[in-house]
């Protein structure tokens, strides 16, 4: 089922999260052993996200270097089918353009259309951690919006090859993300907004917010997207703080600002095991207010560790 149809046919706030995959050569009990506790709350959907190849140097007993290339999490397409196959629960597999081509793509569409998984997330995603900005693969997108224009065209029937015959349209619901406190390459908020409208004319059927701490923002991002004329369903994405060390490495990594009331709060803790209480109290209040609000979906960035979200579910649903 589509996502856009759980929020349709829902008179209340729906419950979804997202995960990681495992590293390369672990199993994907971990990827179970998180997800079970989560299912009591009934989730709608599960995002499972996809990364991009990283390079690394393997030297040689000659001393010289050899440039190799590895994806560290991959399996994303076969732990969305794992987890229809065991839970019943749709997914949502997250689309990238970096490290693959236009072919690439279109070959991991088939693959998802022929599982029966009806959903996509559409994201740029992140540069090579080894570059200073976003290269695009060779023959592949440059933009969310690109990669968003290449999944409606087969939703539409329309592929790479024109020779083939009898094609088969796709029917995915389309998701894409958006950004409170903008996107950390655009020159403001109404650039940003500008371009995720652009996503919407183009087909998005609904937007997932990057993680806020401070509901406030989201408040305003939803009010400016509406003044724009965007009107597809936007869903909050929270995560639950869990260490100190948060205090600097998510400013630094997702470019969102922590509301100065968490921060005292946090430097008060004594351990994590404190500022993990904290941190399901604060998304928990966040929860709440949001519901009130109206809002179609709470997402969780769970990042595979369901504790707390599961403490912050069973207040909630």
């Amino acid at each position: 089922m589509k996502v856009i149809d759980y929020i349709r046919q829902s008179d209340k706030t729906l419950f979804s999260f997202e995960i990681l995959p495992p590293l390369k050569g672990q199993s994907i009990k971990s990827i179970f052993d998180a997800i079970d506790p989560l299912m009591e709350f009934k989730p709608s959907f599960i995002d499972v996200t996809y990364h991009r190849e990283e390079y690394y140097y393997k030297q040689h007993p000659n001393g010289l270097l050899e440039k190799r290339t590895i994806r560290k999490r991959p399996g994303t397409v076969g732990i969305c089918a794992a987890i229809m196959n065991r839970y019943h629960v749709d997914t949502v597999p997250h689309l990238i353009c970096g490290g693959f081509n236009k072919e690439e793509t279109e070959n991991a569409l088939i693959d998802l259309h022929f599982l029966g998984i009806e959903n996509v997330l559409v994201l740029r995603g992140d540069s090579i951690k080894s570059e200073p900005a976003f290269t695009p693969t060779e023959g592949g997108h440059q933009y969310a919006s690109e990669l968003l224009e290449q999944v409606a065209q087969i939703n539409n029937g329309i592929y790479q090859d024109e020779i083939l015959e009898n094609r088969t349209p796709t029917d995915f619901c389309i998701g894409v993300a958006g950004y409170p406190e903008k996107h950390f390459e655009a020159p403001n908020l109404n650039t940003d907004l500008k371009y995720l409208k652009l996503k919407v004319d183009l087909g998005a059927e609904y937007i997932v917010t990057q993680m806020f701490f401070d509901n406030q923002k989201f408040f305003e991002f939803e009010q400016k997207c509406r003044d724009m004329g965007i009107t597809v369903p936007i869903i909050p994405g929270l995560k639950p703080f869990s260490s100190k060390r948060q205090l600097t490495t998510l400013p630094s990594f997702f470019h969102i600002d922590i509301p100065q009331e968490l921060v005292a709060e946090v430097e008060k803790c004594q351990n994590n095991e404190q500022v993990r209480e904290l941190g399901i109290e604060w998304c928990a209040q966040q929860s709440k207010e949001l519901i009130k609000h109206g809002v179609p979906s709470l997402h969780y960035y769970s990042m595979g560790k369901s504790r707390s979200v599961s403490k912050i579910a069973a207040q909630l649903f």
